[in-house]
């Protein structure tokens, strides 16, 4: 079975505002925390380091905490894998504008969309759809409590587009 291994940085400001992306998805939007594959060689935390100065221009300091591990299976859920594995690091940061190493078009070849800051209120009243699929569930234990000591095992369940 052939699976994308990504990472994902749970990127929170002193206000518990979660930055995510805009992507497409069918007819709707699916907000993501910015990540992305994991290169040959690369280390979680190499990629997750990567990857955040592409996409955000957030440099990654020190060993932050990898708080989720989500595997999901099929083959329609990641064009030409039969799944993804998605890490989740959580990275606490003040409030910026995101404006990483990769061009405008880049980003858009990636369909890494609009970023914005949410808050779960935010997140709760949306009509959008979020990833990862229980996000609205996890977040706010996740930001109550110290991070856990290893990654939680979160629902594998692809995301479901909107009818």
């Amino acid at each position: 079975m052939r699976l994308r291994h990504s990472v994902r940085g749970l990127v929170v400001d002193p206000d518990d505002r979660l930055l995510l992306y805009a992507t497409p998805l069918g007819d709707a939007t699916l907000w993501v925390p910015p990540g992305g594959g994991i290169e040959p060689g690369e280390t979680l935390l190499d990629a997750l380091r990567r990857e955040l100065a592409e996409e955000t221009g957030l440099a990654v300091a020190g060993t932050p905490p990898h708080v989720w591990h989500r595997e999901t299976h099929g083959v329609d859920y990641v064009p030409g894998w039969d799944g993804v594995i998605n890490d989740y690091f959580l990275i606490r940061s003040p409030a910026f504008t995101p404006c990483g190493t990769l061009t405008p078009e880049q980003l858009a070849a990636e369909n890494v969309g609009e970023f914005r800051w949410w808050s779960v209120p935010e997140i709760a009243a949306s009509a959008d759809v979020f990833s990862p699929r229980d996000l609205l569930t996890l977040l706010p234990g996740l930001l109550a409590v110290d991070p856990p000591a290893g990654p939680v095992e979160i629902d594998g369940r692809p995301i479901i587009r909107p009818a």
